[in-house]
C-alpha cells in the first residue's frame, strides 16, 4: 500500500513538473508570442495561455486515456506518427509569421531608405504620425479587467501543438503506470501545470503591449520581431521534416 501511495505522487508530480517544463518549448512561446499582441493587458493574456492550454490537453488527454486501455499498442503507432504531426506545427507557424507581416503591411508598416555619413540603410518604419513620440509607460491598462473570454485562434494552436511529437515524451510514461486512475491524475497534473506555466509565459509576453499602448512603433517592433521568429522556426522545423 505504501509503494503504491508512493508510486501514485511520484506520477502526480512527474506529470506537473513535465507539464511545467513542456509549456516552455521554443515552438510553443513561438507561436503563442505572435498573437499575444492581441492582448491589451496582461489580465486578458491569461485568458490567452489558458484558451491555449484547453487546446493543448484536449488531444493528448483522449489519446492518453486510448494509451492507457489499449497501451503499447496505440502508443507505437502514435510515435510513428508524431514526427509527421510536428511538420503541421512548421506550417502553422509560418502561418502565423505571415499573418503577422500581412497585417502589419495593411496597417503601418514600411521601409525606408535613409543615408547616414555616407552610408545607405534600410530601416523599417511605422507612421511618421508617431516616429517622434517617446515610449510612454502606462499601467492604466496593464490588469485591465475583462469578462472570461474564450479564444479560439489560441484554443486551435493548442490543440496542434498537443498533437504534434513533443508531447511524445509524456505520452511514452503511461503503458508504465498500471493504475488508470493514476494514469488519468498523471494527465490532469501534466494539464495543470502547462496551463500555470503557459499563462505565466503570456502574462509576460503580454507586458510589454499593455505598457506601451500608446507606443505604436515599439509595438510594431515586437510585433515584427514575433513574426519573423514564427517564420524562421517554422522553416527550421519542415526544413528538418524533410532533410
Amino acid at each position: 500500500m505504501i509503494e503504491l501511495e508512493t508510486g501514485a505522487w511520484a506520477a502526480l508530480a512527474l506529470g506537473f513538473l513535465l507539464g511545467l517544463k513542456h509549456a516552455t518549448d521554443a515552438d510553443h512561446v513561438v507561436a503563442i508570442s505572435v498573437i499575444a499582441k492581441e492582448e491589451a493587458s496582461a489580465w486578458k493574456g491569461i485568458w490567452l495561455g489558458l484558451s491555449w492550454s484547453l487546446g493543448h490537453t484536449t488531444p493528448l488527454f483522449v489519446l492518453g486515456i486510448i494509451i492507457l486501455l489499449l497501451k503499447e499498442a496505440v502508443l507505437t503507432h502514435y510515435v510513428n506518427f508524431a514526427p509527421t504531426l510536428e511538420l503541421f506545427v512548421g506550417f502553422m507557424l509560418l502561418f502565423l509569421g505571415f499573418q503577422v507581416f500581412y497585417n502589419l503591411q495593411r496597417g503601418t508598416l514600411h521601409l525606408h531608405q535613409h543615408e547616414h555619413d555616407g552610408q545607405s540603410h534600410l530601416h523599417v518604419h511605422a507612421t511618421h504620425a508617431t516616429e517622434i513620440e517617446p515610449i510612454q509607460i502606462s499601467t492604466h491598462n496593464f490588469w485591465s479587467m475583462s469578462k472570461p473570454s474564450f479564444r479560439t485562434k489560441s484554443y486551435v494552436i493548442g490543440v496542434i501543438h498537443g498533437l504534434a511529437g513533443s508531447a511524445a515524451v509524456m505520452l511514452v510514461l503511461l503503458p508504465q503506470i498500471e493504475s488508470i486512475w493514476i494514469g488519468v491524475g498523471y494527465l490532469v497534473m501534466f494539464g495543470a501545470g502547462t496551463c500555470i506555466s503557459m499563462c505565466a509565459i503570456t502574462i509576460a509576453l503580454s507586458v510589454p503591449f499593455a505598457l506601451t499602448t500608446n507606443a505604436k512603433n515599439f509595438n510594431t517592433y515586437i510585433a515584427f520581431i514575433a513574426g519573423l521568429a514564427s517564420t524562421a522556426f517554422g522553416c527550421v522545423i519542415i526544413y528538418g521534416y524533410f532533410s
